[in-house]
């Protein structure tokens, strides 16, 4: 995916993101360039200029771990930052694995379709989706009607025109995509996959294109989301990822709501939708056939 020059590349972009004053550097309107100078993050680091320049070009590719650690100081990078530094000093090329599609445990798969209200689905590192859930399907695309290879959430992302009707705040997500695929290629340098993925997605996505550019690393834990479906409108529901045993780097995420919110009886009525009842907040549940769902949706309240 990378070579020996990423390490060099992404510290030139955080020395251009880097705020002078806060590191106590001189700054103002006499500065001639953005950010720090290569000088003053070698003096930062207390390591020498030379050997800070011969960092950038990639002429010195295996910095110690103290040295890492104080050039994350130095540029005042962040916990998710500091582990794609370590990553990008640590790597070691090996042979180059075929791109293979993961594949998610049975008993995995069992669980999700037990999960009848909550929508959720695993992905691996390179954002491919192995298993899913009926109502992770209404939030975000059919992923039983697409071709293996194809189920990708930065394929949807960037690729997929319906995804800027799904995502209330695609730019956000769009953001955070490309930061999570820029930090798994850190970390799986010699995946195919991965090379193969950013490939189409340049070619595809000028927006893509630019954002990769960026360098900005993303790691996504929890949070919220907000989705458009045409049929209940929009939902804002939180998000909690989960970090899968067994070291197949695949990780579950599951999209939740308050109790009494409009975001949980509309996922009733999408749950309804696809056959399976669920309660619905209110004095009395619908009965899921189409004429009683139709019914129900306009009583639910648009955010």
């Amino acid at each position: 995916m990378g070579d020996d020059r990423d390490l060099g590349r992404f510290l030139r972009s955080r020395r251009a993101r880097a705020v002078p004053e806060r590191a106590e550097t001189p700054g103002g309107a006499c500065r001639r360039v953005s950010g720090l100078r290569r000088d003053e993050v070698a003096q930062l680091a207390g390591i020498s200029v030379e050997y800070y320049v011969r960092l950038e070009q990639g002429r010195a590719r295996r910095p110690s771990g103290a040295v890492v650690e104080a050039l994350a100081r130095a540029l005042d990078l962040d916990d998710v930052e500091r582990a794609h530094v370590q990553d990008l000093a640590q790597a070691r090329r090996h042979s180059t694995r075929p791109y293979r599609p993961g594949v998610a445990r049975p008993e995995l798969v069992t669980v999700l379709q037990a999960m009848d209200r909550v929508p959720a689905l695993v992905y691996d590192h390179r954002l491919d989706v192995v298993a899913w859930n009926a109502l992770a399907t209404q939030l975000f695309t059919d992923f039983g009607a697409l071709p293996r290879t194809a189920r990708n959430l930065a394929r949807f992302c960037f690729l997929e025109p319906e995804s800027r009707d799904r995502f209330v705040d695609w730019s956000d997500v769009a953001r955070a995509t490309v930061g999570q695929l820029r930090l798994a290629s850190g970390r799986h340098v010699d995946d195919e996959g991965i090379a193969r993925l950013v490939g189409e997605l340049a070619i595809g996505s000028e927006t893509f294109r630019t954002l990769w550019a960026g360098r900005d690393v993303r790691e996504r834990t929890h949070g919220q989301k907000r989705f458009h479906h045409p049929m209940v409108g929009e939902l804002a529901l939180r998000y909690e990822n989960f970090e899968l045993p067994g070291g197949s780097g695949q990780r579950l995420v599951m999209f939740s709501a308050p109790p009494t919110s409009p975001a949980t009886a509309a996922l009733g009525l999408l749950a309804m939708w696809n056959g399976t009842p669920a309660a619905v907040p209110g004095p009395a549940a619908p009965s899921a056939d189409k004429d009683s769902l139709g019914s129900a949706m306009a009583a639910v309240p648009r955010q």
